[in-house]
């Protein structure tokens, strides 16, 4: 019995996670766009019974027990929050901001019955589970260095959108490089403490967003970190993200130790080992056999296919509907990852805006939304 799903969003994620949903074996009940128009046009087109642009239709349905989230990051955590509280599952992607993470985060904690992942498809991808593997069995031995090459063309909506702005989640950092974040954690086994990043606006207008409109979201990025035990020399981590380039995209992960290295190239995973005089292919892509969106790069759409066959894998373990296994989506994010990869997020951004070294503080507790005015207070006290 698995599970009938409800999807919120009309992108190309959306457009690409149903048919993948519906080809596993799920009924995919409902579909949420922000305006009628829109969820009308791509429920009709995917074969979805019930559309709306309100949001409690699709989480109120009682044929709904997962709840998959591909929306604006301004708008994850309020449905995340909400869906779980209803008692449903959710996979859903990034939030704006780490107080947002937070919340989301909490409530995860407080339904712990019901699955609650993020939707980083990188840590699902072969390559780079086998890579893992590789790297868990001491194929490079003491890990030392990870670089990575991220290139391709505009992130940015044809007109003016969330995509643009950079305090709503748009920009190379947060959309792309979040999820780079999150596989060098999953694939090092351990998390940033200092950061050092770089971002520009290098494309600030377009034919269609002029005027008065400005981009202040990233379209380079560059941003180094430590990673390990504070203190210790850890993993150096360089990460190098260009969304200025037509053409091919560049989609390049490398992790260097001392005995080797294990590099995925788009979808294949080549190694090389000390003294070897050529690296060798240790995983091909053995050709992809779905369908073909220019708008999805190969990597995140088999990562994709991967992780909707964990989920039926999850779910078809149990009879009862919105039970599931842990076992086939344990490799994947939680919520309190998302919690950390936002917090570094924030902190390459205090770097570019400081030029210096930031630590990385997850935060334990929510903020006290009256700090500001009660320390303002104190002082006129004083």
């Amino acid at each position: 019995m698995l599970p009938g799903v409800g999807v919120f969003g009309t992108g190309t994620t959306a457009r690409v996670l149903v048919p993948l949903l519906q080809a596993e074996g799920f009924e995919v009940h409902a579909l949420w766009g922000r305006s009628e128009e829109e969820a009308c046009c791509l429920a009709k087109e995917l074969g979805i019974p019930f559309h709306t642009s309100r949001s409690d239709d699709v989480l109120l349905h009682q044929d709904v027990d997962l709840v998959c989230i591909y929306i604006p990051p301004s708008m994850t955590k309020q449905i995340a929050v909400k869906a779980l509280g209803i008692g449903k599952n959710v996979v859903c992607e990034k939030a704006t901001t780490a107080v947002d993470s937070f919340k989301m985060v909490a409530a995860a904690r407080y339904y712990p019955q019901l699955l609650s992942i993020m939707g980083n498809t990188l840590r699902f991808l072969p390559a780079f589970v086998a890579m893992r593997k590789l790297l868990v069995e001491g194929y490079v031995g003491e890990i030392q260095v990870c670089d990575v090459r991220v290139y391709g063309p505009s992130l940015l909506d044809q007109s003016y959108g969330w995509t643009c702005e950079e305090l709503m989640g748009g920009g190379g950092l947060h959309i792309v490089g979040s999820a780079i974040i999150d596989l060098l954690s999953y694939l090092t086994g351990t998390r940033a403490h200092r950061v050092h990043g770089l971002l520009r606006t290098f494309v600030q207008q377009k034919n269609l967003i002029r005027g008065i409109r400005r981009i202040t979201s990233d379209d380079f990025c560059f941003f180094q970190m430590l990673m390990g035990v504070n203190g210790s020399a850890g993993v150096c981590c360089t990460v190098t993200l260009n969304f200025n380039m037509p053409g091919s995209f560049v989609h390049e992960v490398m992790v260097v130790g001392s005995t080797g290295r294990l590099v995925v190239r788009g979808t294949q995973l080549y190694g090389q080992r000390n003294g070897s005089k050529e690296e060798e292919l240790l995983l091909g892509d053995n050709g992809w056999a779905g369908p073909e969106v220019k708008e999805m790069p190969l990597p995140y759409l088999q990562g994709l296919s991967s992780m909707v066959k964990a989920l039926r894998q999850s779910f078809q373990a149990h009879e009862e509907r919105r039970s599931w296994e842990w076992g086939p989506v344990c490799s994947a994010p939680t919520f309190e990852d998302g919690l950390y990869v936002q917090t570094v997020v924030e902190a390459v951004k205090r770097s570019n805006s400081s030029g210096e070294w930031v630590c990385v503080e997850v935060m334990s507790q929510e903020p006290d939304p009256n700090q500001n005015l009660c320390e303002a207070l104190q002082r006129n006290k004083n």
